[in-house]
């Protein structure tokens, strides 16, 4: 069973990057290295790995990383820092 991981980076600009893979140390070698000229994290670098989190599917990464690219900073921090409380009370929040 292939494993895939959500992720989050935080780039040097203060913004955070969030991203799915099947593979996350080529991954995070193809952001550092710039593979990808026109990504997001390739005028924002160094970038350094904050959060992942292995999913059994590359559909439910792709699902959480639509959800959480979709949060207020504060939320995503909470991830990051392991906050499920405040993540929790965030999410019950209509203004972040």
């Amino acid at each position: 069973m292939q494993d895939f991981y959500i992720y989050i980076l935080h780039c040097n600009d203060d913004s955070y990057y969030v991203g799915h893979t099947d593979n996350i140390e080529t991954r995070i070698s193809a952001h550092e290295q710039r593979h990808y000229p026109n990504c997001y994290t390739a005028t924002r670098l160094p970038v350094k790995v904050v959060f992942v989190q292995p999913t059994s599917s590359r559909g439910e990464a792709l699902e959480a990383e639509r959800q959480i690219k979709g949060w207020s900073r504060r939320k995503k921090e909470a991830l990051i820092n392991g906050d499920f409380k405040l993540l929790r009370a965030l999410a019950k929040k209509t203004n972040f």
